[in-house]
């Protein structure tokens, strides 16, 4: 609609909103950030990503590029230069490993919050593993097991969210398989230690740990294992209160941009429209 009403191509306006969005970019908003998220977001088939990064306390993306890669977010602390660097004091992010190592390298003294979102997402992951290896069984071992197939949600979803024939299949599920019905319960455990007071946050996550490692689910088992590794993370996140939770509505609006971006040839122009929508930016009209 915009290239028609400009009788221009559709990668004119691509070029234009990158020139306009780098000359009113300012630099100011990577000045003084003490606690950024830091998220990855898929923006075309091929497995191609863009790094986002954002700042807390105002909820604007302030940097954003190609790749998710250790490099990618390197990037960003160049950009940002060690003086700056040195004031962040936290960074919530999932445990991808190369951002991991990026801030390890790069800001050691910034404290590193697992975002709680990921986290109950991979036992979430795990919870539908033993479903699915619980389902499995039953079919091969005497059939009649189409029941369990159709538990998925209501093991899924959040207590609060099920309707009430997810709450028969989950006492049904109680009474008819314990396997599965434990791993809704380590699960929504997980997801509890997040809601409790940081004193007591990190007593129930060590119990949770051994409870895992001991369930005899595998999924389970493999998930306390990260876990463990990076148990400071996950009670760091809870102490300060970060999550990824505006990276997350961010991630939607930029897959919208995305999508409405649609015949860019590279990512710069779909770059300038994030921050043109999503960061601090704004264009003084001439009129």
């Amino acid at each position: 609609m915009i290239a028609r009403l400009l009788r221009v191509s559709w990668r004119s306006v691509g070029r234009i909103v990158a020139r306009v969005v780098a000359e009113q970019l300012a630099e100011r908003r990577l000045r003084d950030l003490e606690r950024i998220g830091v998220d990855e977001v898929s923006y075309r088939r091929g497995q191609r990503y863009l790094t986002l990064v954002a700042n807390h306390r105002s909820g604007a993306v302030v940097w954003a590029d190609t790749g998710r890669s250790r490099a990618t977010l390197e990037r960003f602390f160049d950009a940002l230069g060690e003086q700056e660097t040195a004031k962040i004091g936290a960074v919530s992010l999932d445990m991808w490993a190369p951002y991991l190592d990026a801030v390890a390298a790069r800001a050691p003294r910034a404290r590193v919050c697992f975002d709680p979102f990921h986290v109950v997402q991979l036992a979430n992951g795990a919870v539908d593993t033993v479903r699915r290896q619980e389902w499995q069984q039953l079919r091969r071992s005497r059939g009649g097991a189409r029941w369990l197939k159709h538990t998925r949600w209501s093991v899924l979803k959040r207590p609060e969210h099920l309707s009430e024939q997810q709450l028969e299949t989950l006492t049904v599920l109680q009474r008819e398989n314990r396997r599965l019905y434990r791993a809704y319960l380590l699960k929504e455990q997980l997801r509890a230690i997040y809601a409790a007071p940081p004193a007591e946050a990190a007593r129930l996550l060590e119990a949770w740990l051994r409870w895992a490692s001991r369930s005899k689910l595998k999924p389970f088992v493999r998930l306390a294992r990260p876990l463990r590794e990076h148990k400071a993370g996950v009670l760091a996140a809870i102490e300060l209160g970060l999550s990824n939770s505006r990276l997350e509505a961010l991630n939607s609006k930029v897959r919208l941009i995305s999508h409405r971006s649609f015949g860019f040839h590279t990512a710069e122009p779909l770059i300038a429209l994030i921050y043109l929508c999503c960061g601090a930016v704004s264009v003084q009209l001439p009129t």
